[in-house]
């Protein structure tokens, strides 16, 4: 990722998050007030009734009940006579460990003691990444599945209906992430809504806003499924727990589909821009040559001047010392052509060797012997044809 798309992209989370400061401050400021001033009368209601107790000794009391609270007392206990309540029962217990390893943490019950904060810390290291493996494989099945059963009702609903639209790539691909956005909130958002209004006497207000912080791992602790003591089946909160681990799950391959979509969004986007970029460039060209022509051919430009390379090496030669210039010769008729020293050349051809070519393909001088009276060549014996198994004569040089 670039330095600017990160910059943009810090700047547009610190805008969303001081917006929601904002919002919130001005929606939940004024409830705090009131209910501060409400404690206050209470407070000063209360010793006015029982002149016997002090400001202090009340204060005392109401810390002490807030550190209880906090520790998972319920204060309504011993007004029901239901003593057998406890926060740390096998279910409690049961969902208390899967809000640790979901990473939830509702905060309504929390250790006490040092002994249970360390195991906490290792229970935590461990937990987390094995409950994020199981997550990541139900989801993988979850989303196998939902993808079958939208593929089924797509083949219905395109036998069912003829429209022009459905025959583009386009029209299934956001028939399918309806179908699965709408399967999926049925199943894990609208019908555990109204479980919890039945179970726990939620508005539907109430229950829906504990399954959205739940599933989306926030978990202030304000709402808990089987916090309220007249819930005393053992079963119903690690029920609630796998409802948790299905909604994890299914929110994971939403956030998946929602990921791959903006991948192919992005791939099409660049390629549709590659092609402005290509058509541009072309456009530029055809109006720059057009400009060219109307005004006449340009000089071309300089080329630079590429530095000679040095000649391959040359094997060693003896020094010739040059000749002095002698007077020109008269021209005279030209002979019929006889064999003399002057075909040496032409004759001879074929007994250069193969250094010699080499040399000569290189560019370098052959070495020649000084320069003095030439012999003439001692008359050749005719060559005869031979065949492929006739032996070669041994007078005549190779």
């Amino acid at each position: 990722m670039r330095s600017t798309t990160l910059l943009a992209l810090l700047a547009l989370v610190l805008l969303y998050l001081v917006s929601g400061a904002l919002v919130f401050r001005a929606l939940e400021q004024p409830h705090e007030q009131q209910a501060q001033r409400e404690l206050g009368e209470v407070r000063e209601k209360f010793l006015r009734a029982h002149p016997c107790v002090s400001d202090q000794e009340l204060g005392l009391l109401i810390k002490e009940v807030a550190d209880a609270l906090g520790g998972g007392a319920d204060p309504e206990t011993n007004s029901t006579g239901n003593s057998s309540h406890s926060a740390w029962d096998l279910g409690s217990a049961f969902f208390f460990s899967g809000t640790i390893i979901t990473t939830i943490g509702y905060g309504n019950v929390a250790l006490r003691t040092d002994a249970g904060r360390l195991f906490c810390i290792f229970y935590a290291l461990v937990g987390i990444p094995l409950f994020g493996i199981l997550l990541a494989g139900v989801g993988d099945r979850l989303g196998s599945s939902l993808r079958r059963g939208i593929g089924h009702i797509e083949a219905i609903f395109l036998v069912s209906c003829s429209m022009p639209c459905l025959g583009d790539g386009w029209c299934l691909l956001v028939l399918s992430a309806m179908l699965f956005l709408l399967i999926g909130c049925l199943l894990f958002v609208l019908t555990p809504t109204f479980v919890f209004c039945y179970m726990e006497d939620w508005s539907k207000l109430e229950a829906i806003y504990f399954v959205i912080v739940t599933l989306t791992t926030v978990g202030f602790g304000d709402y808990v499924a089987g916090a309220d003591p007249r819930q005393d089946s053992p079963a119903y909160q690690p029920l609630v727990w796998f409802w948790i681990l299905l909604g994890l799950a299914y929110f994971a391959s939403v956030l998946t589909t929602i990921g791959n979509w903006l991948r192919v969004v992005s791939r099409r986007t660049r390629a549709e821009m590659g092609g402005l970029t290509a058509q541009a460039a072309s456009w530029t060209g055809t109006v720059t040559a057009r400009v060219t022509q109307r005004a006449g051919p340009a000089a071309p430009p300089l080329e630079k001047e590429r530095p000679l390379l040095p000649p391959p090496p040359c094997p060693a030669q003896p020094l010739v010392r040059p000749r002095s210039p002698s007077p020109p010769e008269k021209a005279q008729p030209p002979s019929p052509p006889t064999v003399s020293a002057l075909d040496y050349p032409s004759e001879n051809l074929a007994f250069i060797d193969e250094s010699s070519d080499t040399q000569s393909e290189r560019g370098c001088p052959l070495p020649r012997a000084p320069r003095g009276r030439r012999r003439p060549n001692p008359p050749r014996k005719p060559v005869r044809p031979r065949g492929p198994g006739r032996p070669r004569d041994k007078d005549v040089p190779v």
